[in-house]
């Protein structure tokens, strides 16, 4: 009776066990079928590419995407160390960078996902609505340290700046500072969204952003690049017009080797919903 009992027990255990195998497999076709993908950069890019990852991953169960900030020198580090598959960037590759990927013999891709118009904001009770390059530069520099040399009240001029490994900070002083160096008492914050919330609070503050970080608790100022004969504030039509005189490319850029891994995320990126993101986000569109 016992030996019966074992017999018809035998094939049902065996029967589980083919089961589970079944499922196993499964569960490893479905693993192996996943890509899996990180972004690592631009804190400019940074809501972009959050958004653009969270509705791809809703409309592809296959991809799986982790999105991390912290500067575009962050991202492209990560990029030569192979740490990341997509470096954001909110500027162009340095000379020394390239040298870096030519050493490690990677071949790099730079896609323009979108363009920005880097704002310059001041605290909303700031009278001061507007500012040439050359002022900008003289507040930046140190040169210009209290707001009624620029028309505003007497005020100590509190100026923040995004960290040295941040793309707009390189930017910035390209591009407006004419690549002069920063004062030592600007203060350096390490996200946009810091740089927001400090002028936010601070009567006398300037900072300056990526368009789609502006909010209604910092104000923008309109600037001038022909010595204040004509102000531009920034917006997306003064951007896509290109009267707007602070603008720049927004890059995803990813080693070539790794081009069927990231196909994807940058189809998506530049595809007609993609491009809709960039409007909604507030960044210009490429067309």
């Amino acid at each position: 009776m016992k030996k019966t009992k074992l017999f018809l027990i035998l094939p049902l255990i065996g029967m589980l066990s083919c089961g589970k195998a079944k499922t196993e497999d499964k569960a490893s076709e479905d693993n192996a079928a996943a890509v899996s993908v990180t972004i690592k950069g631009s804190d400019t890019v940074l809501p972009l590419a959050q958004k653009e990852a969270e509705d791809l991953m809703k409309s592809d169960k296959n991809v799986s995407i982790t999105v991390v900030g912290g500067g575009s020198g962050v991202g492209i580090t990560a990029l030569v160390d192979g740490t990341t598959d997509i470096a954001m960037a909110s500027r162009d590759l340095k000379t020394e960078e390239k040298l870096k990927f030519s050493e490690e013999k990677k071949e790099i891709e730079q896609v323009i996902i979108a363009f920005d118009a880097l704002t310059v904001i001041v605290n909303p009770a700031n009278k001061v609505s507007q500012l040439t390059r050359e002022q900008l530069e003289k507040i930046f520099t140190g040169e210009i340290k209290n707001w009624k040399e620029v028309g505003g009240a007497d005020e100590k001029i509190v100026a923040y700046s995004r960290e040295s490994s941040s793309g707009t900070y390189e930017f910035f002083k390209e591009e407006v500072m004419e690549k002069k160096n920063y004062a030592t008492d600007v203060l350096s914050l390490p996200a946009t969204g810091a740089i927001v919330q400090a002028v936010s609070q601070t009567k006398g503050a300037i900072g300056y952003i990526g368009l789609a970080y502006e909010t209604k608790e910092v104000k923008q100022l309109g600037v001038s690049y022909d010595q204040g004969k004509t102000f531009i504030e920034p917006s997306v039509a003064s951007a896509k017009d290109k009267t707007y005189p602070i603008s720049r490319p927004l890059f995803y850029m990813f080693d070539k080797t790794n081009a069927a891994k990231v196909k994807s995320i940058v189809d998506y990126a530049l595809s007609e919903q993609g491009q809709k993101t960039v409007s909604d986000i507030g960044y210009i569109p490429l067309n």
